[in-house]
Formats: structure tokens, C-alpha cells, sequence
């Protein structure tokens, strides 16, 4: 299913918005993580399309959509999220994918907005580790020092260049999946390719991750929610099993499920097999069309 695209003028800046499926609201949107874009999600939206519109926006300095440095806050991102999502769809609540980064947007703004959002899905997120106090003069004296130093932007040959890259760090890609890939993550400047991801992302901000505050907002959500890891992911382990059933605690309505041998990037290493099992909860809890009954979600451990 062909991929559509549609700029969107937001807090003083101009977003992209991938579009699957009829020039209609849509009634699901997913969420990207850490350098990725929207795009990439094609082989799961495509699969949604086929009965209710599907969208998924680039974040500020992602993918397509406008950089707005020099520094990149988080409670922007979920700021964004509010803006784009009363543009997207004002009236109705929707479903909400989030994967990595995305996710974290994502569920924070389900405990912030509860009323906006009918179903949450968590795809391999939430796994940040909370900092300690002690950590913030580094963390302070590391982003005065970058600062002075910022991170210029990767230039490659070509496409195929960087598709080559690409498949190395995820085997899974077949060759003509990464050069798609590729294609969403740069675009063409005076001697090669260039990511279009503002390279001032790679900067470390001097701000710390507080988790009991994540989980203070978890606990607001009323939404039913799906968590989909990777059984081969690394970011799990960021944090012990402890704290991540505690985090989950926090989610009321919620379902867990795991895809065995997938990694981190589960839109890349088994599209359709993650496509299936979020399709096959979002039908058991009512969605396409909002006004999703929480009445049959129940808490399963993972399978």
C-alpha cells in the first residue's frame, strides 16, 4: 500500500506525517524511536490500512520534519504529540503505537491526555534507567562540553552506501528493505547522502531520568495497553526484572507479549509477525472506530 505524506504546521514547526490508508483521520498513529522516522513503518501500516486510516508522524528533527535546535527537550516531544494529534484527528480518540523513544512519548502522553487515547501499544520501551542524583554535575559539565563541540551531520556516498551500512547493523533487513530504509533516513545533498536526523540528537542533554515521575503519569492511563518485546533485544537489560514488573504495575489494563527472535527493532526484524500480534489485540479490544471496551483486557505474562 503506497505511502502518503502530508506537512503539518505545529508549535512553529513543519512536521511530516506518513499516511496509510484513506484521506481520512486516522484512527491509529505510531510513534518512531531514537533516529529512526515514521516511514520505516510501512510493512505494519500497510497491513492496518487495509480498514482504518493509519499515520505516522516524524518527530522534530527526525525524519522529514523540521529541526528546531540547538537544544532537544522531551517534554517537547510530548508537547508535539498533543499539537499533531488535535490536528490529525480532533474528535476522536485513537489508538497509539509507540516503539523505544516513541514509546516513552507515547505512554506518558496516554497518562497526561488519558481521554485522547483508546488503546496503547508499547513496543520494546520503557526500559530507560533512572539516574541517580549524584550523576548531574557529569551530566551538566558533559553537555557545556559538547556545547562547544556539536556533532555534525554523517554524509555517505549514496544510498547504497548506506543501505550496505544498514544491513550490517540489521541482518534481518533484506537488501531492498534497507535501501528503503536508506531512503527514509537520508536525503540528498552536494556530494553524497546525508541523514536527516539533526545531528545535535546525538548530544547527551544534562537533564536526568527521574522514573518515579514516568510512573506517577503510567498510573493515570486508562487505556488498555499492549507491551510487544523483542526476545533478542539488548535494551531490556538495562534494567532488572524487578523495576521493569514494577514500571508495568503501573499500567492497569495490560497484556504483555513477546516476539522470541526479534531485537530492539521489531518493525525490522518481524514486521508481520508484530503486525499479527498487535492487529490481533487491537480486534479484541474493539478497535478500529474508538470507544474500545476495557471490560476483556486482563494482565498475562509473557508468551
Amino acid at each position: 500500500m503506497k505511502t502518503h505524506s502530508r506537512r503539518l504546521q505545529c508549535r512553529g514547526l513543519d512536521f511530516h506525517v506518513a499516511h496509510w490508508g484513506e484521506n481520512a483521520p486516522p484512527q491509529l498513529v505510531l510513534l518512531h524511536g531514537w533516529g529512526d522516522c515514521g516511514a520505516t513503518f510501512a510493512p505494519l501500516c500497510a497491513h492496518w490500512a487495509r480498514r482504518a486510516p493509519v499515520a505516522a508522524p516524524d518527530m522534530r528533527g527526525f525524519g522529514q520534519s523540521a529541526h528546531s535546535g540547538p537544544h532537544y527537550w522531551f517534554a517537547d516531544y510530548i508537547a508535539d504529540l498533543d499539537a499533531l494529534l488535535d490536528a490529525l484527528s480532533p474528535a476522536q480518540p485513537l489508538a497509539l503505537v509507540g516503539h523505544s523513544m516513541g514509546a516513552q512519548i507515547a505512554s506518558l502522553y496516554a497518562g497526561i491526555r488519558p481521554e485522547r487515547i483508546s488503546q496503547l501499544v508499547i513496543l520494546d520501551g520503557l526500559f530507560l534507567p533512572d539516574t541517580p542524583s549524584d550523576q548531574a554535575p557529569k551530566r551538566y559539565r558533559s553537555w557545556l562540553h559538547q556545547l562547544q563541540d556539536p556533532p555534525q551531520a554523517r554524509v555517505y556516498a549514496d544510498f547504497h552506501s548506506l543501505a550496505t551500512r544498514i544491513q550490517k547493523q540489521h541482518p534481518s533487513l533484506s537488501a531492498p528493505r534497507a535501501l528503503e530504509v536508506a531512503k527514509a533516513w537520508a536525503g540528498e545533498v552536494d556530494g553524497g547522502i546525508r541523514l536527516r536526523m539533526d545531528p545535535r540528537h546525538r548530544m547527551r542533554g544534562p537533564l536526568l531520568f527521574r522514573a518515579a515521575e514516568s510512573k506517577a503519569i503510567w498510573q493515570q492511563i486508562t487505556a488498555p495497553t499492549l507491551f510487544v518485546d523483542g526476545g533478542q533485544s539488548a535494551f531490556a537489560q538495562a534494567i532488572d526484572h524487578t523495576e521493569r514488573d514494577d514500571r508495568r504495575a503501573c499500567f492497569r489494563r495490560r497484556d504483555d507479549r513477546m516476539i522470541k527472535d526479534a531485537g530492539h527493532m521489531l518493525h525490522f526484524d518481524a514486521p508481520e509477525q508484530t503486525a499479527a500480534c498487535i492487529d490481533e489485540w487491537l480486534v479484541a479490544q474493539g478497535w478500529p472506530g474508538g470507544g474500545a471496551s476495557h471490560a476483556t483486557t486482563q494482565l498475562h505474562a509473557p508468551t
